[in-house]
Protein backbone atom coordinates (compact mmCIF):
# COMPACT_ATOMS: atom_id res chain seq x y z
CA UNK A 1 0.00 0.00 0.00
CA UNK A 2 1.09 3.59 -0.67
CA UNK A 3 1.11 5.08 2.28
CA UNK A 4 2.45 8.36 1.86
CA UNK A 5 2.79 11.08 -1.17
CA UNK A 6 5.23 14.11 -2.40
CA UNK A 7 8.63 14.24 0.25
CA UNK A 8 7.67 14.59 3.84
CA UNK A 9 10.29 16.81 5.41
CA UNK A 10 11.29 14.29 7.97
CA UNK A 11 13.42 12.59 5.42
CA UNK A 12 14.65 15.14 3.81
CA UNK A 13 16.33 16.56 7.21
CA UNK A 14 17.47 13.40 8.46
CA UNK A 15 18.33 11.51 5.38
CA UNK A 16 19.67 7.65 5.83
CA UNK A 17 20.01 7.85 9.95
CA UNK A 18 21.02 4.03 9.48
CA UNK A 19 21.56 1.32 6.96
CA UNK A 20 19.92 -1.78 7.90
CA UNK A 21 21.04 -5.19 5.71
CA UNK A 22 18.28 -7.18 3.84
CA UNK A 23 17.56 -11.07 5.34
CA UNK A 24 19.43 -12.95 3.65
CA UNK A 25 19.77 -16.22 5.72
CA UNK A 26 17.42 -17.96 7.63
CA UNK A 27 16.99 -17.23 11.37
CA UNK A 28 15.57 -17.94 14.66
CA UNK A 29 13.99 -15.45 17.62
CA UNK A 30 11.82 -15.42 20.74
CA UNK A 31 9.77 -13.02 19.31
CA UNK A 32 9.19 -11.45 15.35
CA UNK A 33 8.09 -7.67 15.07
CA UNK A 34 6.67 -6.73 11.92
CA UNK A 35 7.02 -3.10 10.83
CA UNK A 36 9.90 -0.90 11.44
CA UNK A 37 8.15 2.24 11.48
CA UNK A 38 7.56 4.08 14.70
CA UNK A 39 5.30 1.65 16.46
CA UNK A 40 7.70 -1.73 15.19
CA UNK A 41 10.17 0.27 16.84
CA UNK A 42 8.82 0.93 20.32
CA UNK A 43 7.62 -2.48 20.27
CA UNK A 44 11.36 -4.19 19.30
CA UNK A 45 12.72 -1.88 21.80
CA UNK A 46 10.96 -2.77 25.08
CA UNK A 47 10.92 -6.35 24.04
CA UNK A 48 14.37 -6.53 23.58
CA UNK A 49 14.80 -4.13 26.71
CA UNK A 50 12.69 -7.18 28.63
CA UNK A 51 15.53 -9.54 27.38
CA UNK A 52 13.89 -11.32 24.69
CA UNK A 53 15.30 -11.90 21.57
CA UNK A 54 14.07 -9.69 18.88
CA UNK A 55 13.96 -9.33 15.46
CA UNK A 56 12.45 -6.61 13.52
CA UNK A 57 11.47 -6.99 9.89
CA UNK A 58 10.05 -4.39 7.20
CA UNK A 59 9.55 -4.12 3.53
CA UNK A 60 10.43 -0.90 3.04
CA UNK A 61 13.55 1.00 4.57
CA UNK A 62 13.08 1.62 8.22
CA UNK A 63 10.08 4.19 9.28
CA UNK A 64 9.63 5.18 5.20
CA UNK A 65 6.19 4.74 6.03
CA UNK A 66 3.16 6.73 7.37
CA UNK A 67 6.05 7.07 10.39
CA UNK A 68 7.63 9.44 7.46
CA UNK A 69 4.05 11.52 7.32
CA UNK A 70 3.74 12.06 10.54
CA UNK A 71 3.31 15.34 11.99
CA UNK A 72 4.19 14.09 15.19
CA UNK A 73 2.05 16.55 17.77
CA UNK A 74 2.29 14.11 20.87
CA UNK A 75 -1.30 15.01 22.50
CA UNK A 76 -3.25 13.19 25.28
CA UNK A 77 -6.35 14.78 23.39
CA UNK A 78 -7.94 11.37 21.58
CA UNK A 79 -9.97 11.91 18.47
CA UNK A 80 -12.91 11.64 20.37
CA UNK A 81 -13.39 14.36 23.09
CA UNK A 82 -13.72 12.94 26.31
CA UNK A 83 -17.86 14.25 26.81
CA UNK A 84 -18.35 11.82 23.66
CA UNK A 85 -16.03 8.93 24.44
CA UNK A 86 -17.60 8.56 28.18
CA UNK A 87 -21.01 8.52 26.39
CA UNK A 88 -19.52 5.81 23.85
CA UNK A 89 -17.64 3.37 26.83
CA UNK A 90 -18.84 5.22 30.28
CA UNK A 91 -16.74 7.30 32.73
CA UNK A 92 -14.44 4.63 33.87
CA UNK A 93 -12.66 3.25 30.67
CA UNK A 94 -12.83 7.15 28.87
CA UNK A 95 -11.22 8.62 31.62
CA UNK A 96 -8.69 6.39 31.97
CA UNK A 97 -7.95 6.06 27.81
CA UNK A 98 -7.23 9.70 28.93
CA UNK A 99 -5.19 9.51 31.64
CA UNK A 100 -3.31 6.63 29.68
CA UNK A 101 -2.27 8.87 26.52
CA UNK A 102 -1.82 11.55 29.19
CA UNK A 103 1.09 9.63 31.21
CA UNK A 104 2.27 8.45 27.58
CA UNK A 105 3.62 11.43 26.51
CA UNK A 106 5.49 11.46 30.24
CA UNK A 107 6.93 8.15 29.23
CA UNK A 108 8.50 8.98 25.71
CA UNK A 109 10.18 11.71 27.64
CA UNK A 110 11.87 10.11 30.15
CA UNK A 111 12.46 7.30 27.09
CA UNK A 112 14.30 9.70 24.98
CA UNK A 113 16.22 11.06 27.43
CA UNK A 114 18.22 8.40 27.91
CA UNK A 115 18.63 7.63 23.93
CA UNK A 116 21.85 8.67 22.67
CA UNK A 117 20.41 10.77 19.26
CA UNK A 118 18.19 13.82 19.20
CA UNK A 119 15.20 12.93 18.45
CA UNK A 120 13.91 16.30 18.44
CA UNK A 121 11.29 15.71 21.83
CA UNK A 122 10.13 18.56 23.85
CA UNK A 123 6.99 19.03 26.08
CA UNK A 124 4.85 21.38 24.89
CA UNK A 125 1.25 23.05 25.94
CA UNK A 126 -1.64 22.34 23.73
CA UNK A 127 -4.28 25.10 22.56
CA UNK A 128 -7.55 23.43 21.60
CA UNK A 129 -9.59 25.95 19.73
CA UNK A 130 -13.04 26.75 19.25
CA UNK A 131 -14.16 27.52 15.76
CA UNK A 132 -17.67 29.16 16.42
CA UNK A 133 -19.22 30.99 19.36
CA UNK A 134 -21.63 27.95 19.43
CA UNK A 135 -19.34 25.23 20.34
CA UNK A 136 -18.56 27.28 23.70
CA UNK A 137 -21.09 24.98 25.23
CA UNK A 138 -19.74 21.76 24.64
CA UNK A 139 -15.82 22.99 25.39
CA UNK A 140 -16.59 24.11 28.86
CA UNK A 141 -18.36 20.49 29.55
CA UNK A 142 -15.18 19.20 28.03
CA UNK A 143 -13.08 21.43 30.43
CA UNK A 144 -15.56 19.87 33.51
CA UNK A 145 -15.13 16.47 32.26
CA UNK A 146 -11.19 16.59 31.61
CA UNK A 147 -10.97 18.27 35.08
CA UNK A 148 -12.58 15.46 36.63
CA UNK A 149 -10.06 12.97 35.13
CA UNK A 150 -7.92 14.80 37.00
CA UNK A 151 -5.86 16.68 34.01
CA UNK A 152 -4.77 20.31 34.12
CA UNK A 153 -6.57 22.55 31.60
CA UNK A 154 -7.80 25.65 31.98
CA UNK A 155 -10.61 27.81 29.44
CA UNK A 156 -9.15 30.81 27.77
CA UNK A 157 -11.69 33.45 26.87
CA UNK A 158 -12.14 35.17 23.62
CA UNK A 159 -10.03 38.21 25.01
CA UNK A 160 -7.70 35.84 26.38
CA UNK A 161 -6.83 34.35 23.32
CA UNK A 162 -6.43 37.96 21.77
CA UNK A 163 -4.29 39.36 24.67
CA UNK A 164 -1.68 36.24 24.86
CA UNK A 165 -1.64 34.93 21.28
CA UNK A 166 -2.83 37.14 18.74
CA UNK A 167 -5.72 35.17 17.77
CA UNK A 168 -9.44 36.30 16.89
CA UNK A 169 -11.55 32.92 18.24
CA UNK A 170 -13.96 32.39 20.64
CA UNK A 171 -12.09 30.53 23.07
CA UNK A 172 -10.18 27.61 24.04
CA UNK A 173 -8.64 24.89 26.29
CA UNK A 174 -5.31 25.43 27.57
CA UNK A 175 -3.75 21.79 28.35
CA UNK A 176 -0.18 21.81 29.76
CA UNK A 177 0.57 18.05 29.09
CA UNK A 178 1.48 17.77 25.58
CA UNK A 179 4.46 17.53 23.56
CA UNK A 180 6.11 16.96 19.99
CA UNK A 181 8.58 14.97 18.75
CA UNK A 182 10.69 13.92 15.12
CA UNK A 183 9.19 10.59 14.56
CA UNK A 184 11.53 9.49 11.99
CA UNK A 185 14.62 10.24 13.58
CA UNK A 186 13.28 8.60 17.02
CA UNK A 187 11.90 4.81 15.54
CA UNK A 188 15.57 5.17 13.89
CA UNK A 189 17.33 6.21 17.50
CA UNK A 190 15.28 3.43 19.09
CA UNK A 191 16.44 0.51 16.69
CA UNK A 192 20.14 1.80 17.17
CA UNK A 193 20.15 1.52 21.38
CA UNK A 194 18.24 -2.00 20.74
CA UNK A 195 20.68 -2.93 18.32
CA UNK A 196 23.22 -2.79 20.87
CA UNK A 197 21.58 -4.94 23.36
CA UNK A 198 21.27 -7.40 20.60
CA UNK A 199 18.31 -6.47 18.77
CA UNK A 200 18.84 -7.63 14.73
CA UNK A 201 16.64 -5.61 12.04
CA UNK A 202 16.01 -5.82 8.21
CA UNK A 203 14.56 -3.75 6.21
CA UNK A 204 13.65 -4.60 2.50
CA UNK A 205 12.54 -7.81 3.25
CA UNK A 206 9.03 -9.03 2.51
CA UNK A 207 7.27 -11.88 3.73
CA UNK A 208 4.76 -14.30 1.96
CA UNK A 209 3.10 -15.90 4.35
CA UNK A 210 3.30 -17.65 7.83
CA UNK A 211 3.05 -21.11 9.07
CA UNK A 212 1.32 -21.18 12.43
CA UNK A 213 2.59 -23.99 14.96
CA UNK A 214 1.31 -25.25 18.35
CA UNK A 215 4.70 -22.86 19.83
CA UNK A 216 5.31 -20.96 17.75
CA UNK A 217 5.27 -19.97 14.08
CA UNK A 218 7.29 -19.89 10.98
CA UNK A 219 7.35 -16.71 8.96
CA UNK A 220 8.70 -17.08 4.99
CA UNK A 221 9.87 -14.69 3.66
CA UNK A 222 9.48 -13.50 -0.66
CA UNK A 223 13.12 -14.53 -1.42
CA UNK A 224 12.99 -18.07 0.51
CA UNK A 225 14.51 -17.57 3.97
CA UNK A 226 12.75 -18.37 7.36
CA UNK A 227 12.37 -16.45 10.78
CA UNK A 228 11.29 -18.95 13.55
CA UNK A 229 9.57 -17.22 16.79
CA UNK A 230 7.82 -17.77 19.76
CA UNK A 231 5.74 -15.33 18.96
CA UNK A 232 4.86 -12.59 16.65
CA UNK A 233 4.33 -8.70 16.78
CA UNK A 234 2.22 -7.43 13.94
CA UNK A 235 3.10 -3.01 13.99
CA UNK A 236 1.74 -2.52 10.56
CA UNK A 237 -0.71 -0.57 11.31
CA UNK A 238 -3.82 -0.25 8.77
CA UNK A 239 -1.97 -2.65 6.63
CA UNK A 240 -3.01 -6.02 9.60
CA UNK A 241 -6.55 -5.24 8.78
CA UNK A 242 -6.61 -8.09 5.90
CA UNK A 243 -5.54 -10.94 8.74
CA UNK A 244 -8.28 -9.65 11.45
CA UNK A 245 -11.82 -11.30 10.80
CA UNK A 246 -13.54 -8.02 10.83
CA UNK A 247 -13.24 -4.26 10.12
CA UNK A 248 -11.86 -2.27 12.79
CA UNK A 249 -11.00 0.85 10.64
CA UNK A 250 -11.81 3.47 8.24
CA UNK A 251 -9.59 4.91 6.39
CA UNK A 252 -8.26 8.67 5.42
CA UNK A 253 -6.51 10.95 3.84
CA UNK A 254 -4.29 13.93 5.45
CA UNK A 255 -2.38 16.63 3.90
CA UNK A 256 0.81 18.04 5.62
CA UNK A 257 3.18 21.02 4.83
CA UNK A 258 5.81 22.58 6.48
CA UNK A 259 7.51 26.47 5.94
CA UNK A 260 11.06 27.58 5.34
CA UNK A 261 12.71 28.86 8.94
CA UNK A 262 11.13 31.96 9.76
CA UNK A 263 13.58 34.73 10.71
CA UNK A 264 14.59 35.54 14.13
CA UNK A 265 12.54 38.65 14.13
CA UNK A 266 9.29 37.19 13.35
CA UNK A 267 7.44 36.28 16.60
CA UNK A 268 5.86 32.57 17.00
CA UNK A 269 2.84 32.10 19.24
CA UNK A 270 2.79 31.48 22.78
CA UNK A 271 5.51 29.18 24.45
CA UNK A 272 5.54 26.92 20.49
CA UNK A 273 2.29 26.01 21.83
CA UNK A 274 0.10 22.89 19.97
CA UNK A 275 -2.54 24.30 18.23
CA UNK A 276 -5.81 22.04 16.97
CA UNK A 277 -9.40 23.33 15.91
CA UNK A 278 -12.29 21.81 16.36
CA UNK A 279 -13.30 21.91 13.39
CA UNK A 280 -14.49 18.68 10.30
CA UNK A 281 -11.74 18.63 9.06
CA UNK A 282 -9.93 19.83 11.68
CA UNK A 283 -6.67 22.21 11.70
CA UNK A 284 -3.44 21.60 13.85
CA UNK A 285 0.23 23.03 13.87
CA UNK A 286 3.32 23.03 15.44
CA UNK A 287 6.50 24.49 14.99
CA UNK A 288 10.24 23.07 14.83
CA UNK A 289 13.28 23.73 16.53
CA UNK A 290 14.73 25.69 13.70
CA UNK A 291 11.61 27.89 13.37
CA UNK A 292 9.77 26.30 10.86
CA UNK A 293 5.91 25.89 11.20
CA UNK A 294 4.21 22.66 10.29
CA UNK A 295 -0.01 22.62 9.52
CA UNK A 296 -1.25 19.60 8.75
CA UNK A 297 -4.94 18.50 8.51
CA UNK A 298 -7.95 18.85 5.62
CA UNK A 299 -8.72 15.57 5.70
CA UNK A 300 -10.78 13.75 3.58
CA UNK A 301 -12.67 10.15 3.83
CA UNK A 302 -10.95 8.35 0.96
CA UNK A 303 -7.77 6.76 0.62
CA UNK A 304 -7.32 6.31 -2.95
CA UNK A 305 -3.70 7.40 -3.37
CA UNK A 306 -4.01 8.79 -7.30
CA UNK A 307 -6.80 10.72 -5.72
CA UNK A 308 -5.28 11.93 -2.41
CA UNK A 309 -2.36 12.82 -4.66
CA UNK A 310 -4.02 15.01 -7.27
CA UNK A 311 -5.57 16.88 -4.25
CA UNK A 312 -2.02 17.83 -2.75
CA UNK A 313 -1.52 21.20 -4.05
CA UNK A 314 -4.93 22.52 -3.70
CA UNK A 315 -5.19 21.23 -0.07
CA UNK A 316 -1.50 22.65 0.32
CA UNK A 317 -2.89 26.33 -0.35
CA UNK A 318 -5.97 25.78 1.76
CA UNK A 319 -3.80 24.88 4.60
CA UNK A 320 -1.91 27.95 3.45
CA UNK A 321 -4.75 30.21 3.82
CA UNK A 322 -6.25 29.01 7.33
CA UNK A 323 -3.16 29.81 8.62
CA UNK A 324 -2.92 32.92 7.33
CA UNK A 325 -6.24 33.57 9.23
CA UNK A 326 -4.91 32.37 12.35
CA UNK A 327 -1.48 34.25 12.06
CA UNK A 328 -1.46 37.16 9.52
CA UNK A 329 1.86 38.20 10.87
CA UNK A 330 3.69 35.14 10.06
CA UNK A 331 4.83 35.39 6.11
CA UNK A 332 5.33 31.86 5.80
CA UNK A 333 6.84 30.08 2.58
CA UNK A 334 6.07 26.25 1.68
CA UNK A 335 9.29 24.53 1.69
CA UNK A 336 7.56 20.70 2.13
CA UNK A 337 4.16 20.08 1.49
CA UNK A 338 2.85 15.63 1.84
CA UNK A 339 -0.20 13.72 1.54
CA UNK A 340 -0.52 10.42 4.01
CA UNK A 341 -3.35 7.91 4.81
CA UNK A 342 -4.39 7.18 8.16
CA UNK A 343 -6.74 4.90 9.87
CA UNK A 344 -9.91 5.68 12.59
CA UNK A 345 -11.82 3.78 14.68
CA UNK A 346 -15.39 3.80 16.09
CA UNK A 347 -14.35 5.63 19.35
CA UNK A 348 -10.79 7.06 18.31
CA UNK A 349 -8.87 4.19 20.58
CA UNK A 350 -6.00 1.97 19.15
CA UNK A 351 -6.59 -1.86 18.60
CA UNK A 352 -3.86 -3.61 21.10
CA UNK A 353 -3.47 -7.33 21.83
CA UNK A 354 -4.58 -10.66 19.99
CA UNK A 355 -7.12 -12.07 18.50
CA UNK A 356 -8.54 -16.17 18.46
CA UNK A 357 -7.72 -16.74 15.29
CA UNK A 358 -3.87 -15.98 15.99
CA UNK A 359 -2.86 -17.13 19.22
CA UNK A 360 0.95 -16.70 18.90
CA UNK A 361 0.25 -12.94 17.42
CA UNK A 362 0.25 -9.56 19.05
CA UNK A 363 -1.51 -6.52 17.03
CA UNK A 364 -0.55 -3.56 17.90
CA UNK A 365 -2.49 -0.65 15.53
CA UNK A 366 -1.96 2.76 17.14
CA UNK A 367 -5.10 3.70 14.88
CA UNK A 368 -6.22 7.34 14.84
CA UNK A 369 -4.59 10.63 15.57
CA UNK A 370 -2.60 9.97 18.41
CA UNK A 371 -0.47 7.22 16.82
CA UNK A 372 2.63 7.49 18.73
CA UNK A 373 1.73 7.53 22.34
CA UNK A 374 -0.68 5.06 21.68
CA UNK A 375 2.82 3.28 19.84
CA UNK A 376 4.23 3.80 23.64
CA UNK A 377 1.21 2.26 25.78
CA UNK A 378 0.99 -0.43 22.56
CA UNK A 379 4.72 -1.87 23.67
CA UNK A 380 4.19 -1.84 27.60
CA UNK A 381 0.73 -4.16 26.89
CA UNK A 382 2.48 -6.47 24.40
CA UNK A 383 6.12 -6.44 26.47
CA UNK A 384 3.76 -7.32 29.50
CA UNK A 385 1.37 -10.26 27.74
CA UNK A 386 4.35 -11.99 26.39
CA UNK A 387 6.02 -11.78 29.56
CA UNK A 388 2.68 -13.10 31.42
CA UNK A 389 2.41 -9.97 33.47
CA UNK A 390 -0.64 -7.79 33.45
CA UNK A 391 -0.87 -3.97 32.20
CA UNK A 392 -3.94 -1.93 33.30
CA UNK A 393 -4.65 -0.86 29.67
CA UNK A 394 -4.45 -4.36 28.23
CA UNK A 395 -8.67 -4.58 28.36
CA UNK A 396 -8.93 -1.08 27.49
CA UNK A 397 -7.51 -1.16 23.96
CA UNK A 398 -8.48 -4.88 23.48
CA UNK A 399 -9.53 -6.60 20.62
CA UNK A 400 -12.95 -7.40 22.19
CA UNK A 401 -14.18 -4.13 23.76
Amino acid sequence: MDLRSCHPFWLIKNGLPAAYPKLDRSLRCDVLVVGAGITGALAAYHLQEAGLSTIVLDKREVAWGSTAASTALLQYEIDTPLVELTQKLGWNHASSAYLACRDAIGKLHRLTSRLDQDCGFSLRPSLYLAKRKQDLPFFKQELAARRRAGINVEFLSSRELKATMGLKKSGALWSKNGGQVDAFALAHALLKSASHKGLRVYDRTELSHYEWQEKGLIARTTDGYSIEAKQVVFATGYEAQSMLPKKLVSLHSTFALVSEPLPANQKLWKKGCLIWEHDDPYLYLRNTPDRRVIVGGEDEPYRDPERRDAALAGKTKTLERKLKRLFPHLKCETAFAWAGTFGSTKDGLAYIGRVPEFPRAWFSLGFGGNGITYSILAAEIVRDGILGKKNRYATLFGFDR
